[in-house]
């Protein structure tokens, strides 16, 4: 049991080296499938037809390869999934056809070595009949979709001129001759459809204008409302406070006539000091009222006795 999980483990680190290659060759591949394409496009517009369609194979070619290291790929990420799976002695049914499209595609697959070092993994592990299966297909458990693009044949013409059709919309070259033309008008007349059906879901702009046009009747006229800048506006304009938690109700007190009108308080304090100055005039003091000549001589008269 443990020379087994020590096995899985490196399959397991292999996969993940190979996903990471797989996809560094196929970013390679798509960039200069690009510049193929561009150089195809420059074929055409120079009219050398026969020397686009035998260089237009390689480009075929690569992107059948492209397809066929991102079958792999996904065959990959499956594995890692699954390998708790691959603990068992015997193949489990749901890995069998992602190994053996592995173990029958490895050689043939350039610039991923790490797929081989996979398919030595795998072979060591389920044995020599497993690994015979997969190379020769013989039980037909590998992938059509692999077998398919690992078919060394020349492209039909139909997918020949698809292909060089395709480049020549997207390069804008008019190829083959008239076809420029009648992809414009194809797209004028789209367009033209398109503006139909939007003149059909809302009404004409003769339409509009008569409805604009209309008089209004006196209940209509009556219901309207007269735009706010028919009135003077005030030169002073004061910003409403917003609400606040403090005041929930805010309220601007514009400042009123001025009140002259004295309060009560103003009113009793005249009173009072009218009442003070009366007292000082009649000559009342702290001592009391001030004796006249009589009355002193009579105070003296008594003190003598």
């Amino acid at each position: 049991m443990p020379a087994t999980s020590t096995l899985v483990n490196k399959i397991k680190v292999q996969l993940k080296l190979s996903i990471s290659r797989l996809r560094m060759v196929q970013q390679k591949d798509t960039a200069l499938a690009k510049q193929q394409r561009r150089s195809m496009a420059q074929l055409l517009e120079q009219g050398k037809e026969e020397s686009a369609r035998i260089r237009v194979e390689n480009i075929i070619r690569s992107d059948m390869n492209t397809e066929l290291l991102e079958i792999l790929e996904l065959y990959c990420e499956l594995l890692l999934a699954r390998a708790g799976l691959l603990e068992a002695k015997e193949c489990d049914p749901g890995l069998e056809e992602a190994l053996k499209s592995i173990v029958h595609a490895a050689p043939k697959i350039e610039g991923v070595k790490e797929l081989t070092m996979v398919r030595q993994l795998v072979a060591e592990k389920y044995g020599k009949e497993f690994t015979l299966q997969a190379m020769e297909n013989s039980d037909g458990k590998v992938a059509e979709r692999v077998t398919s693009r690992l078919k060394v044949e020349p492209p039909s013409r139909e997918l020949v001129d698809a292909y060089l059709s395709t480049i020549a919309e997207a390069y804008s070259i008019d190829w083959p001759r008239g076809t420029k033309a009648r992809r414009e008008a194809e797209a004028a007349g789209d367009e033209d459809d398109a503006d139909d059906d939007e003149d059909d879901d809302s009404p004409s702009g003769g339409q509009k204008v008569k409805a604009f046009e209309q008089p209004l009747s006196n209940e209509e006229l009556s219901r309207a409302t007269p735009p706010r800048d028919m009135t003077p506006k005030s030169p002073v304009s004061v910003m409403p406070p917003s609400p606040s938690t403090d005041n929930m109700r805010p309220k601007v007190n514009m400042p009123g006539p001025l009140d002259l009108k004295p309060s009560q308080k103003m009113v009793d304090a005249n009173k009072a000091k009218a009442v003070n100055s009366g007292k000082k005039n009649s000559g009342s003091g702290p001592g009391g009222k001030i004796p006249d000549v009589d009355e002193l001589s009579k105070r003296f008269a008594q003190l003598k006795r």
